[in-house]
């Protein structure tokens, strides 16, 4: 499958940022907005964000695709992030400081354990071959999907390790516009990042499946370009996702000639998400899910068995995709 980008460190903001004192709407509890100024920041500026590749930023949980025990694997997102104690006195420090990037971290004494099988995230700063956190004490990184993991029984959902397959929803080549649910070989996979979307996955703002029966699709990044994208200067890109039914995304990924990937949340412009009828769940859906073709233990009650009851079925929007009454 085609590869575009491969999200595997922090990505930038289209605009420089400023923190303000108001309720977020992406996240309730939290008591400030981190809002788009109108100046374009350096970095995308940098890597030539003007003639980059936009597309939809799809709104789920990072995962990525490589070896583990000798065979294609899917990971899921793990940052190890500071103990306690060494986040006490960092936000002391920032409260006295009033800056983030002269703190001093101690990967040792300052983070959590982690897995004995965690990997760090490729293209993080390194320091003799130690991987160093960032500016808030994270290091990204990923830990393996076990077959039957309990703690991500959602990413376990979409895989099956037998078989060396994925449930990937993606655009169906003979017509972009409706998307297919398909069966995609891990192996086809490797090295890419993807986000798993669905029932229990950020508060499903696709509105995917049900409690009885939930569905869930992994969607490999900057797999749909955005149609009709605005002129990046403020005031366009506030117009463009206000107006157009190509906006209803949560914000767009600009994947860059020299691989660079620049982003915006709609968030970041003070606009509200999730939102009714997005651009996602409303187009057309082809269930292409036909396990005749692979070998593999695909159990009476997993998701796989039940898609595959849906082969060859359309659906007018992605979110009427039922599995209910089967």
């Amino acid at each position: 499958m085609q590869r575009p980008g491969s999200v595997q460190r922090k990505i930038p903001c289209l605009f420089l940022t400023e923190v303000k004192d108001e309720p977020s709407h992406k996240r309730e509890n939290q008591p400030f907005k981190v809002l788009a100024t109108e100046i374009i920041n350096p970095k995308a500026q940098e890597a030539d964000v003007f003639s980059a590749l936009p597309t939809e930023k799809v709104d789920g949980t990072c995962c990525y695709v490589t070896l583990y025990k000798g065979q294609p694997y899917l990971w899921a997102r793990l940052d190890r992030k500071p103990n306690k104690q060494a986040e006490k006195r960092y936000k002391r420090f920032v409260h006295a400081k009033q800056d983030t990037k002269e703190f001093i971290w101690n990967a040792e004494a300052d983070l959590k354990t982690v897995p004995e099988s965690w990997i760090p995230a490729k293209e993080i700063a390194q320091s003799n071959g130690q991987p160093l956190p960032d500016e808030t004490g994270h290091i990204p990184g990923w830990v393996p999907v076990e077959k039957g993991s309990k703690q991500y029984c959602w990413h376990s959902s979409v895989i099956n390790y037998e078989a060396g397959v994925a449930l990937v929803l993606k655009p169906q080549d003979e017509d972009p516009d409706t998307l297919e649910i398909s069966l995609i070989k891990l192996c086809d996979l490797l090295e890419q990042t993807l986000e798993l979307i669905g029932t229990n996955i950020n508060a499903n703002p696709y509105g995917l499946g049900s409690k009885k029966h939930p569905i869930h699709f992994l969607v490999p990044h900057g797999l749909f370009p955005v149609k009709n994208p605005p002129t990046l200067n403020y005031s366009e890109v506030l117009l463009w996702f206000e107006s157009f039914k190509e906006a209803k995304i949560e914000g767009i990924v600009w994947h860059c000639k020299d691989g660079a990937l620049i982003k915006l949340h709609r968030h970041h412009l003070g606009l509200r998400w999730p939102i009714s009828d997005t651009r996602l769940s409303s187009q057309p859906a082809f269930v292409n899910v036909n396990l005749a073709h692979y070998e593999g233990d695909f159990q009476s009650k997993s998701l796989f068995t039940f898609l595959s009851s849906r082969v060859g079925q359309r659906f007018e929007r992605l979110k009427d995709l039922t599995l209910d009454g089967i």
